[in-house]
């Protein structure tokens, strides 16, 4: 939370205010209808429910399903859609688990979905593997409102190489018994040979001595100068966006920039 709330974190900050900027014209993409919004990865949902209101000031019917891993963001989440009058129903789920995604496909009686994955979450895990799964989830009918870095060498490193986003980094490390006096956490700029134009953010931990952290009831141990390697981001040009979106089986029907052009939000539909 206090990543989100902090304008440091950048990227919550350029996908919130796209959101804001862009909801109206969003809205006016579906029909006054009912429209079930499934919002994977919520978080607490405070820019799921920016659009939410600007479904429903549209005259869309809308109710919302949103997905998290985390019981207490996901039961923000409900609280503010519910605070806000919109039927609610929480999951608390891992859409990146191929069962639990599974159990996520519409049953013949839902209505037409919007399905969310917004503040550079597909970035977080195989973009190209993700879309297509993404893909497989939607109906004829449905929408997917997905959104991604553009990447900018020197400077997409620097806006994570930040004080607060360290703190954030350095948790789980701190949790199994590591500390900044183990050693230093290293970020990186990588390229993904699958496709130009595909690049990712990789951290690491690299131990300045030797050190025995649990993990599971188990030690690690890691000998000076030994890595451990940590989550990555992937970040794009705005052409290998839109195509791994394409390749997958979607098509591109609206886009939107944040105020830096370092953001792409796209609507997009089964081809």
């Amino acid at each position: 939370m206090t990543l989100c709330s902090d304008g440091a974190y950048r990227n919550f900050v350029r996908s919130q205010s796209l959101i804001a900027r862009s909801r109206a014209e969003l809205a006016r993409q579906f029909p006054p209808a009912p429209l079930e919004v499934l919002s994977l990865g919520s978080g607490q949902g405070d820019k799921d429910l920016l659009l939410l209101e600007a479904l429903r000031g549209n005259g869309a019917r809308v109710s919302y399903v949103p997905v998290d891993t985390s019981q207490a963001l996901l039961e923000m989440a409900c609280a503010g859609a519910l605070g806000a009058g919109i039927p609610t129903q929480g999951i608390k789920a891992d859409f990146t688990n191929p069962t639990h995604l599974q159990a996520l496909t519409a049953d013949p009686e839902t209505p037409r979905r919007l399905v969310l994955l917004i503040g550079n979450t597909l970035g977080a895990f195989d973009p190209i593997a993700e879309a297509r799964e993404l893909a497989r989830l939607l109906r004829p009918d449905d929408a997917l409102l997905v959104d991604g870095e553009i990447y900018a060498g020197d400077a997409t490193v620097a806006g994570y190489d930040n004080p607060l986003n360290r703190r954030f980094a350095w948790a789980p490390l701190n949790a199994v018994g590591i500390s900044e006096r183990d050693g230093e956490l290293v970020f990186e700029a990588a390229d993904d040979a699958r496709l130009p134009g595909l690049h990712l953010i990789p951290k690491h931990f690299r131990a300045g001595r030797d050190v025995e952290p649990m993990l599971g009831g188990q030690v690690l141990r890691l000998a000076r100068g030994e890595r451990l390697a940590m989550n990555h981001s992937y970040k794009y040009t705005a052409d290998t966006f839109l195509r791994i979106l394409t390749d997958a089986g979607l098509s591109p029907r609206w886009q939107g920039r944040s105020d830096d052009q370092r953001f792409l939000m796209v609507l997009a539909t089964p081809a």
